[in-house]
């Protein structure tokens, strides 16, 4: 719509609503509609394709979402699971940040994440179990071999930094943290366009993993602030 004197402005249509963020405001409407409780299974993956007329990377998406919270969980070979209830109330943790300053935007975001996530590194080593040990270094294993192979690893960094948050058994730091790395993934997929960024903190994703296994918090920070010294310094050196 466009107002009637020139010097006016013009008012814009609204933006599409984002797919993903529609995907899950819908499963959480049938979360509620259906009364599902904690241990319930959700439609499979193809079932919500399908209902919901959506391609399968949109779905992966909202689930994703849906774990980082903590309210589900998927089970290799079984399905996907409610582990507590959910409305729309629940799933949006929105942060927004000036993207035409995005040295400034990282540099304010990893303050942030330097304390978020070297206490995350700390509790893991405290409360890590057996299993939790087996899922870090199955991730670790991964990002080692891809990085090995291609000089780059994104994907199975994340998966492994995921991993660490999962062993501290509280959600909210996956959350938090998952959803500063998301934010900024809407915006740029390799920093400054450069693959090697943050490359050098590759060996210390293996002393963190050491760290959490032994059990010892403060060794855990020490090793986390080592691969955030390293971001911190790319960022500077590739955005001058």
């Amino acid at each position: 719509m466009k107002a009637n004197s020139g010097d006016r402005p013009v008012i814009r249509p609204l933006p599409v609503m984002d797919r993903a963020r529609q995907v899950t405001d819908a499963l959480a409407d049938y979360v509620e509609e259906a009364r599902l409780k904690a241990g319930d299974r959700l439609p499979a993956e193809r079932e919500l394709m399908a209902a919901l007329a959506v391609g399968r990377s949109t779905i992966r998406e909202a689930i994703r979402h849906f774990q980082a919270l903590g309210v589900i969980e998927t089970r290799k070979g079984s399905g996907t699971y409610l582990l507590k209830p959910v409305s729309r109330a629940t799933i949006h943790m929105p942060l927004s940040f000036d993207t035409a300053h995005l040295r400034d935007a990282l540099l304010q975001t990893l303050e942030v994440r330097r304390g978020i996530e070297c206490e995350a590194g700390m509790v893991a080593a405290r409360r890590r179990t057996a299993k939790d040990l087996v899922v870090i270094e199955e991730k670790l294993e991964e990002m080692e071999r891809v990085h090995l192979e291609k000089g780059t690893s994104g994907p199975e960094d994340l998966a492994f930094h995921l991993a660490v948050y999962d062993a501290t058994h509280n959600p909210l730091f996956r959350q938090l943290l998952e959803q500063m790395r998301g934010t900024f993934e809407r915006f740029w997929e390799h920093p400054f366009d450069r693959q090697d960024f943050a490359r050098r903190s590759f060996p210390f994703h293996r002393t963190l993993f050491d760290a959490i296994a032994a059990g010892d918090p403060e060794a855990a920070r020490a090793e986390t602030l080592k691969i955030l010294d390293i971001v911190e310094e790319d960022i500077k050196e590739m955005s001058k």
